[in-house]
């Protein structure tokens, strides 16, 4: 079989030598490809298995296929490679070459990244973070943090699902949170412990067995399109409606001298790519997060009124000032939030409610 091989790959070459020599220029940026040694990254997702089929696969798939052998991304799920909380420092280093993640459970350095995943009450719906980015400044602001941090290169940020508690116990008033241990995002479950949650933080992969034994009363890590698609519905009873943030901020990072090595097409094509994963979630999730409350069977609604509920927004504003008060950049950042917020609220509705 071996030499079998041999003779067969011998003889394309000759072939590809002829084609050259007869000066057949069509084929010559095949053989050229072919000769290449293709770059190969290592990424890791914030998401486990299941989550990821549809918040990242989809997107490495197309990359790999369309980027026609010259480079090639191995793609991994939560912890696989280094813990979630190491997953900044491992880009950082060398030790994995990108990741798709939050900024505030990867642990970065960079003063912005407390408004990763759930900052509390900033948005709404999940296309304010988008037009937050675009339109409203922060892609800048981050530009900047990121460019005074060694090692990593920010890509760019997308929206994701809103934070609502899934729970084992209902919750239909503020009272209710109190005691709770909640498996949470850092920044989220340090607001929320003003009102009595007791942030949990496990690996990923160990929520559901820690809800399935009672070390965990509920999950607030996501909408509900997750909590059906990762398995927390099936060990949950419950789904607050209310929401503590309407959309997580994710980004995308790469090590900086592993991205300095692609070439420029192909950091077109890994950010045309990043685009199109952003617009798979945004119609996921806005279908999800709607046909799981009307036709999903596994978790009963619950709500706390709107009058109470209002205890927790006035809550989430006094949280801003003394994020605000922290460093100038993050004052710049309440600063776009506050005057985004106001004008949502001065556009009505569907805006605002």
């Amino acid at each position: 079989m071996k030499r079998r091989e041999f003779i067969k790959k011998a003889g394309l070459g000759a072939a590809a030598a002829v084609a050259v020599t007869a000066g057949q220029a069509v084929n010559a940026p095949f053989v050229h490809a072919q000769s290449k040694t293709a770059i190969r990254w290592r990424l890791q997702t914030y998401a486990g298995a299941a989550l990821a089929e549809h918040v990242i696969k989809p997107q490495i798939d197309a990359f790999n296929k369309v980027a026609n052998g010259e480079m090639v991304i191995e793609l991994f799920t939560a912890d696989q490679l280094v813990p979630q909380s190491e997953l900044f420092r491992a880009v950082q280093n060398g030790t994995i070459d990108a990741a798709q993640s939050d900024e505030d459970s990867m642990a970065s350095p960079a003063d912005v990244s407390i408004f990763g995943a759930y900052f509390p009450l900033a948005t709404r719906y999940s296309l304010d973070v988008p037009a937050l980015f675009e339109h409203w400044g922060l892609n800048p602001i981050w530009e900047e943090a990121y460019g005074e941090i060694e090692g990593v290169t920010w890509l760019g940020a997308g929206s994701w699902d809103p934070c609502n508690f899934a729970t084992t116990k209902p919750i239909n008033s503020l009272a209710d949170l109190n005691g709770l241990r909640v498996y949470s995002f850092p920044s989220g479950g340090r607001f929320m412990s003003r009102f009595g949650v007791v942030p949990v933080t496990l690996p990923y992969e160990d929520v559901q067995m820690a809800l399935q034994t009672g070390e965990l009363d509920g999950v607030a890590w996501s909408g509900i399109t997750e909590d059906y698609t990762v398995g927390w519905a099936d060990v949950c009873k419950y789904y607050l409606t209310n929401n503590i943030c309407g959309a997580w901020i994710g980004s995308y990072f790469a090590n900086s001298a592993k991205w300095d090595q692609v070439p420029e097409h192909l950091k077109a094509l890994f950010k045309l790519t990043c685009d199109s994963s952003h617009y798979y979630r945004q119609h996921w999730y806005w279908w999800g997060e709607a046909s799981y409350r009307v036709t999903g069977e596994k978790l009963a609604l619950t709500s706390v009124p709107e009058s109470e509920w209002k205890t927790i927004e006035e809550e989430a504003l006094k949280f801003w000032d003394e994020v605000a008060a922290t460093s100038p950049r993050r004052a710049k950042v309440v600063e776009i939030l506050k005057q985004f917020n106001a004008q949502m609220v001065k556009a009505g509705p569907p805006y605002r409610y």
